[in-house]
């Protein structure tokens, strides 16, 4: 039953998270910064920890759905 979770999310939703994850990163760091530079670390930044995020909340899901 898990491996038919998993492939539910196939790749073509998986393709939508890249920019989603690049255009709120822009946007969250725009907020806070006004220099291009500080723009584009601050991006980084957000990118990697929000991508953590949810890399996280899929694990959890994961594990959850291997145990039903």
């Amino acid at each position: 039953m898990a491996n038919g979770l998993l492939l539910a999310i196939g790749p073509v939703h998986l393709m939508h998270i890249l920019p989603l994850l690049v255009s709120v990163s822009l946007v969250y760091s725009a907020t806070r910064h006004e220099t291009t530079e500080e723009i584009m670390r601050g991006a980084w930044k957000s990118a990697v920890t929000f991508g953590g995020f949810l890399v996280g909340i899929f694990v959890v899901l994961a594990f959850l759905s291997w145990l039903v």
